[in-house]
């Protein structure tokens, strides 16, 4: 191998490296900032939290109260409709009256009494007067405010007998970390972020994947490659191997994105309120199905551990050690791994196995959010499926791809100087 290929390829490798460490670096602050979002976002804390109903029937009843004023259109309705509550609870309470004093002579005595001095006529007369002053009352702006804080009371009462408290420690903690005055200047402040971040990272992203395509392209026409050449390239393997394995592969993303709706003649809304959210590396799938003491769950990530890091890996460490130790040719194991495992190589399946479930996460999602939407007509939802690809999952694709290259081009190279292998 000559010099400069060798400066070449190290480059490459040096480059590949730095952009992986600065792409893992970014990626973990952009997925500490979205996993503060989405807990801000989720449904707890808006659709589902009792607080925030209690904050809007205040909002609307206290509105209500204050929009109420009555003038010559509807202080004569009403007085009709006072008017006829007045005679229908007077007339209740006396037929209830006589009713319970018919069976008793000390209640015969106050049915004569009652009769005699007619106290429910009475009461039925003066039914106008009554009228204006219950009308005087509602009009009063003191009254008016009364009204409103024992509805209020009553309302708080309902809410904390009926309905568990939500739990606001990590929802504070999070708003205490970005020195944030409420959930909403947060969300505002973590999306702007999010998206500054997400465009710093671009450049990278297109830097290690142009870099790959170089490599790729020094395995296609280079000829006579050597040893050296073969480490440098599997260096680069592994580098993506590793950070294809740590980043986020997909995010599973399911909201209503909007939720309109009319409550006593006003407008109430509910926006971005997440109702799942997932985003998890191969390796954090691995350590979680582990640690479910479950068999068949544990058999899951044993399989996924084996094809998705053991076997790529055990496969490019097996070739350079076939390449760099003549001694060991002649084993069975190496010369299995080398020769006899390009059919048995799951990487590629595994990206394609990931992909599927993406798709077909992604139907689920949105047929069960349409569904949601389709509930009932009164509601105006508009539900999202935010889900998406990540980083990890072309990270792994490319090494993937890379990965097959080189063993490609190892057995080719290898049977090319040693016909007998």
């Amino acid at each position: 191998m000559t010099l400069l290929r060798y400066v070449y390829l190290l480059s490459l490798l040096i480059g590949v490296a730095v952009l992986c460490g600065m792409i893992y670096e970014r990626e973990a602050e952009r997925r500490e900032l979205k996993t503060d979002l989405i807990e801000l976002s989720r449904v707890k804390y808006g659709l589902f939290n009792i607080d925030e109903w209690k904050a809007i029937v205040s909002d609307v009843i206290s509105r209500k109260i204050d929009e109420f004023e009555l003038d010559d259109s509807n202080r004569e309705m009403m007085r009709g409709k006072i008017s006829s509550l007045l005679r229908e609870i007077i007339g209740t309470e006396e037929d209830r009256f006589f009713k319970d004093n018919s069976s008793s002579l000390k209640g015969w005595f106050r049915n004569s009494v009652a009769s005699i001095t007619g106290l429910f006529g009475h009461l039925k007369g003066n039914v106008p007067e009554i009228t204006e002053k219950v009308l005087d009352f509602l009009e009063d702006p003191e009254n008016r405010e009364n009204l409103r804080k024992f509805i209020m009371q009553q309302l708080e009462a309902y809410t904390d007998k009926t309905f568990s408290e939500v739990d606001y420690s990590i929802h504070d903690a999070i708003l205490k970390k970005y020195d944030a005055e409420n959930r909403a200047a947060c969300q505002r402040f973590l999306r702007a972020e999010i998206e500054a971040r997400k465009a710093a990272q671009w450049p990278l992203n297109l830097a290690l994947f142009g870099l790959i395509g170089l490599a790729a392209a020094h395995l296609f026409f280079s000829s006579g490659i050597g040893r050296e050449e073969f480490l440098l390239l599997t260096c680069m393997a592994i580098c993506l191997l590793i950070m294809g394995l740590s980043l986020p592969m997909i995010d599973i993303d399911a909201r209503i994105s909007s939720m309109r709706f009319r409550l006593l003649g006003e407008q109430v809304a509910f926006s971005d309120q997440v109702l799942y959210y997932k985003s998890k590396s191969i390796l954090e799938v691995v350590y979680l199905m582990l640690s479910q003491q479950k068999i068949d769950l544990m058999l899951v990530g044993l399989l996924v551990l084996s094809f998705s890091v053991l076997f790529p890996v055990s496969k490019l460490l097996s070739s350079l050690a076939y390449l760099y130790f003549p001694r060991i040719r002649s084993k069975r194991s190496i010369r299995f791994m080398v020769y006899r495992t390009g059919k048995w190589s799951m990487a590629d399946v595994m990206v394609i196995a990931i992909f599927m479930s993406y798709i077909g996460f992604t139907g689920i999602i949105t047929e069960q959010l349409r569904q949601l939407g389709e509930i009932t007509t009164s509601l105006e939802v508009l539900t999202t499926n935010n889900s998406s690809l990540q980083t990890g999952f072309f990270v792994f694709t490319t090494f993937a791809v890379l990965s097959l290259l080189i063993s490609h081009q190892m057995q080719y190279h290898w049977k090319k100087k040693s016909p007998a292998a």
